[in-house]
Formats: C-alpha cells, sequence, structure tokens
C-alpha cells in the first residue's frame, strides 16, 4: 500500500508540470490588424501589412487577420470588438483616429493585449508604438532645398494632428537649413487615402509655383502628378521610385517588421508591459531611400 501511495504522491506532482509544458507548447500568438486604407495602398497601410507577413514567419505565431478600410471613429469599435470575439489576443489598431475606440473595447477585455499605432493614451492592456517619421522627412527637406529652382515646396496633408504637422515643420526645417528662401505651401485634403483628391492638391500646389513635392497620405498621386507636370515628389513610407521614376527624388520609408516581431515576442514570453515604443533611423525603422 505503501508503494502505491508514494506512486499517487509522485504523479500528483508531475503530472500538473507535464500539463504545464503542455499548455505553454500549444501558446499561440493570434494577432489583428486594422488598417485604415486599402493593402494596395502603396504607401502606409501597405508599409504595416509588410511587417504583418514578416511577424508571421515566427513560429508561435498563427496566420494573422487583418481588417482593411476602416474609418476611423466610433465605427472602428465595432471591428475591433469583432477580432476580441474570434479570439484574437494581440491587436494593432493602426491609425491615429483609432485611439479612443481600442481603449474602449480593452476597458471591457482585459484579457487582450492591444496596441495602438501614433497615438498617446495608454491603458494596463494598451500600448503605444510609432515611428520618428520626421527624421526622414528632414532629410528630404534638404533634398528638396537643393533642388527646387522656386523656392517654393509643396506639402499634401491629410489632418492637422502632431504626427503630420511634426512632418511639415521637420521638411520645411530641412530645406531652411541648405536654403533659407524656402517657403513650404500645403494643401489639406481631410483624409489618409482618396488618389483623386491628392492629385488634386498636388495639382493645386504646382500652380502656386511649387516645383518639389512631400505628402502625408497614402497613394502614389503625388508623384505621379508631379511627374506628368515634370516637377520633383518623395515617395511616402515605401519606395515609390518605380512609380514615377522621373520625377522620384527619394521615398521616406517606414518598415515595421522588427517592431512586430518585438511586440509579439513579448506578449508570448509574458514580458509585454504599457509604454511607449517609438523607433526611428537608428534603429533601421525609417529610412530616406533611392533605389531607382
Amino acid at each position: 500500500m505503501k508503494k502505491f501511495a508514494l506512486l499517487a504522491l509522485a504523479l500528483t506532482l508531475i503530472l500538473p508540470q507535464f500539463a504545464t509544458t503542455a499548455e505553454a507548447a500549444e501558446k499561440k500568438i493570434k494577432a489583428g490588424f486594422i488598417y485604415v486604407g486599402p493593402v494596395g495602398d502603396a504607401g502606409w497601410t501597405y508599409a504595416h501589412d509588410e511587417g504583418r507577413k514578416e511577424m508571421e514567419t515566427l513560429s508561435f505565431v498563427e496566420p494573422s487577420t487583418y481588417i482593411e478600410s476602416v474609418p476611423e471613429g466610433a465605427e472602428s469599435a465595432r471591428v475591433i470588438n469583432g477580432l476580441v470575439r474570434k479570439g484574437h489576443n494581440l491587436v494593432f489598431t493602426t491609425s491615429f483616429g483609432y485611439m479612443d475606440a481600442t481603449l474602449d473595447v480593452a476597458k471591457r477585455n482585459k484579457d487582450v493585449v492591444f496596441m495602438h499605432c501614433s497615438g498617446y493614451k495608454a491603458a494596463e492592456n494598451v500600448g503605444n508604438y510609432f515611428g520618428r517619421m520626421y527624421e526622414p522627412r528632414y532629410l528630404s527637406g534638404i533634398v528638396a532645398g537643393k533642388m527646387t529652382k522656386t523656392n517654393t515646396l509643396g506639402f499634401v496633408g491629410s489632418f492637422p494632428i502632431p504626427e503630420v504637422l511634426r512632418n511639415i515643420n521637420a521638411f520645411t526645417l530641412g530645406a531652411q537649413a541648405v536654403n533659407p528662401k524656402i517657403k513650404v505651401k500645403v494643401v489639406w485634403v481631410s483624409t489618409w487615402f482618396d488618389p483623386p483628391k491628392e492629385s488634386e492638391a498636388a495639382q493645386t500646389l504646382i500652380n502656386g509655383g511649387a516645383d518639389v513635392l512631400l505628402q502625408n497620405t497614402d497613394s502614389t498621386a503625388v508623384l505621379q502628378t508631379a511627374e506628368k507636370n515634370g516637377k520633383y515628389a518623395f515617395g511616402w513610407d515605401s519606395d515609390m521610385s518605380m512609380v514615377a521614376p522621373k520625377a522620384h527624388l527619394a521615398s521616406c520609408i517606414v518598415d515595421w517588421s522588427s517592431y512586430y516581431k518585438k511586440a509579439v515576442k513579448d506578449v508570448m514570453d509574458g514580458t509585454w508591459k504599457t509604454e511607449r515604443t517609438v523607433w526611428g533611423v537608428k534603429e533601421g525603422q525609417n529610412a530616406l531611400v533611392k533605389i531607382a
């Protein structure tokens, strides 16, 4: 009897350890992404989606889900909730206007980690991440300041929010560092992705004397409009050199892959914590590139 009692005791001690090991082995990250534009925009959403694909190469990451062209504001809460209901334990909301909706959903789902891109509000299960976008924008300003013949640069702006204003200021300061006569004109389009509106804004700037353009919108329309008019422009968020090679001076790119890999690893190994992560040129997240 004593032998059986000892065996029972040993099994009682050992079996929970096997269960814990098995649970750890089965644990996977199921990530969901909310995008403000289409994945084919060649800009902001395209860059996030490329990072998502690279993240999926990690062995502990299940095939992820993305939902594109989600309107900012209250509507986005419904979509975020949908990802939670489908079992996603990590949700990335990738535009400034998703900030309050992300916090609202997170309040009611404390077992899910949420990461909001470009925002400044956080909670116990909500963190923020962004890039130093202004670094390559400053460098593009230096290039533009050297290339302009009219001393007038143009900027197609989406919304007058902090991240966009930083980019306009960085572009202006870079240009004025090499050419104090520079003036920068801005046309606001009140959208992140609307090629006809972006093209119209670019044409307005060109008609107003701007001969080098930059943007904070997500399509290739500004670059293409510059080429049609024999002017210069920059790509945005990804390399756009092939779209309008004669107009293309360089592209201000962002590579999210390293950050997305870090985020899922942190959640996987239990080291994730509420914080704001901001990487830039030094970390390889942002760059000014000229490939073609």
